[in-house]
């Protein structure tokens, strides 16, 4: 790593980020979270955001990022090879964006930068502290898997606070630890002793973290041998009886918003202000094993770590800037209605025919409560208190390049466009740190506003693009102006998160959604105008904001 002495100094007075990075997220998470948490009708901590676009995933080598290269780029502000960990094809560290514009020396990301302009920061995950999602802002590697060399350089690296998992990478071989595994560091050290020696306070359960003396600064937290979680399937985890998060004789870690919450009054007592970077691992892990119980858990978990950044912005610092994304879309989680009769389970899904009449479809199973083909999840009660069945699916195992939405809070959110590369995280984050603005690394055309309104009162196109997603322009955007280019799609002026169900399920039906469009109110699935008594549907008088602005929706 580099001599984090030299970088950009010109700080912006005690202007702070929160980086939220719920791995693999996309708005098929949250909706899952705040099915569990606030029913259909209700709102989560990811619905106040402020802002909203599309993310643009792709990197130097491929259309969807790695977990790594995926940090590279909010790390750097460029975009990688698949496998880079903070260095280059060559094993060159990589240049980042504020370094090609001169402000710093090549090899330093901007939590280095941060450190070096006197800012307090903070590392926050819930899985093994080397996960690429916090390691990649203060070590560089060859390879992700090089554990015990990146725990040492976030040992080394001068951030303020670490908290997450992986207490084996911190000990020698030999060494027990409080967990009670066996450390693997092959070069003898005992990273744990080391950082009480830099003045670090070393807590591993929630209750020493929730009790640190006051006046603490630096704070070593490691709340597992590995991860925090048990990422496997609900059968796996059943058979060894094991919960979604915790293990035996650690049942109970802090959750990523017990973190957080711990680490934001030591951060606010730096006068030059903060940054903190948090991932929620367990999103991305579920999803990869179609893990539905972990995804709900995870997504709540990281929605929660959402809200305390807001209550921090609204009560304590509102010249922070809370960005929330993701570089993947893990396992491509969908959510689905389910006819379940008598108790019945949740079935399957038909995927993928070749024949015209669809006979011929592959069935995919679908996820209840308990794992594959069982009871099904129950929705939180909608405003009428009907509570809805349905099941999670899966586009399969890995990774997927589409449908990611990030979000902004608080300073500078509005920065955030409708449509954008995956480095404009790290731009918004520098503008925000710095008082910097970075030229985009890709030539990013800027966004050109509609023309200013003459009258009150306006006009209405309304395209309705029938089933798309994000993933569906993802697809027009590559075949018709490449990765980087831009559709008319990406111009939109807004962007926001659509929630479409109905009177009486999750998911609308086509001509329910049309009602719904043009009465202003929801209808039962079946409806083409009329309620479930035949009677005309009641239509919902809108008043319509005289700066009516095209508005991109994701449904």
């Amino acid at each position: 790593m580099p001599d984090n002495t030299t970088s950009n100094n010109s700080a912006n007075r005690n202007n702070s980020v929160i980086f939220i990075h719920p791995d693999g997220t996309t708005p098929s998470h949250y909706a899952l979270a705040r099915y569990e948490t606030a029913g259909p009708d209700g709102r989560i901590n990811w619905d106040r955001m402020e802002t909203a676009g599309s993310y643009l995933s792709h990197i130097k080598d491929q259309l969807t990022a790695t977990s790594n290269a995926g940090a590279v780029v909010h790390a750097y502000g460029v975009k990688p090879q698949a496998g880079s960990y903070g260095l280059d094809e060559d094993g060159t560290p990589i240049t980042s964006l504020s370094a090609q514009e001169g402000l710093t020396e090549a090899g330093m990301t901007i939590m280095e930068e941060a450190i070096a302009a006197g800012k307090a920061t903070a590392v926050i995950n819930s899985g093994f502290i080397a996960e690429p999602g916090t390691g990649v802002f203060l070590a560089d590697v060859e390879n992700r898997g090089e554990t015990e060399a990146i725990t040492a350089e976030i040992i080394e690296s001068g951030v303020d606070i670490i908290l997450g998992g992986g207490e084996t990478d911190y000990l020698p071989e030999g060494t027990i630890g409080f967990f009670g595994e066996e450390g693997t560091r092959t070069d003898g050290r005992n990273l744990i002793e080391e950082a009480e020696e830099k003045g670090y306070t070393v807590v591993y359960t929630r209750e020493q973290l929730q009790s640190l003396p006051e006046g603490t600064t630096k704070v070593l937290g490691i709340f597992a041998a590995e991860d925090t979680y048990n990422d496997t399937t609900e059968e796996a985890n059943a058979a060894e009886r094991l919960e979604n998060y915790g293990q035996p004789g650690n049942l109970n870690p802090p959750t990523v918003a017990e973190m957080l919450e711990a680490a934001l009054p030591i951060l606010a007592q730096d006068e030059d202000g903060f940054f903190v970077v948090l991932e929620e691992e367990g999103t991305d892990n579920f999803g990869n094993n179609n893990n539905g119980r972990g995804v709900v858990e995870a997504a709540i978990r990281a929605d929660e770590a959402i809200g305390v950044a807001q209550d921090f912005i609204d009560n304590e610092r509102p010249n922070t800037l809370l960005i929330t994304s993701a570089d993947s879309n893990a396992g491509g989680v969908q959510v689905t209605d389910v006819d379940v009769q008598s108790g019945g389970n949740v079935g399957t899904t038909p995927v993928n025919p070749t024949l015209p009449d669809r006979s011929d479809a592959t069935q995919v199973p679908l996820d209840g409560e308990e794992g594959r083909n069982t009871q099904p999840f129950i929705a939180g009660p909608d405003e009428d208190g009907t509570r809805f069945p349905y099941g999670i699916t899966y586009a399969g195992l890995p990774d997927f390049g589409s449908d990611i939405v990030s979000k902004a809070y608080g300073l500078n959110a509005e920065l955030l466009p409708s449509t954008h590369d995956n480095t404009e995280i790290y731009r918004l984050m520098y503008q925000t740190l710095f008082d910097q603005a970075l030229p985009s690394p890709i030539g990013e055309p800027e966004s050109t506003p509609a023309p200013p309104t003459t009258q009150d009162t306006g006009n209405v196109i309304f395209i309705h693009p029938d089933g798309t997603t994000p993933a569906y322009f993802t697809l027009a955007r590559l075949e018709e102006a490449g990765p980087d280019g831009r559709l008319n799609w990406d111009r939109m002026s807004n962007a926001g998160v659509y929630i479409n169900s109905l009177e009486d399920q999750l998911t609308a039906t086509s001509n329910a959604g049309a009602v719904v469009h043009s009465m202003g109110t929801k209808s039962q699935a079946d409806s083409y105008g009329l309620d479930e008594n035949g009677g005309g549907v009641l239509d919902l008088w809108m008043v319509l904001d005289s700066t009516t602005k095209f508005v991109t929706v994701y449904e």
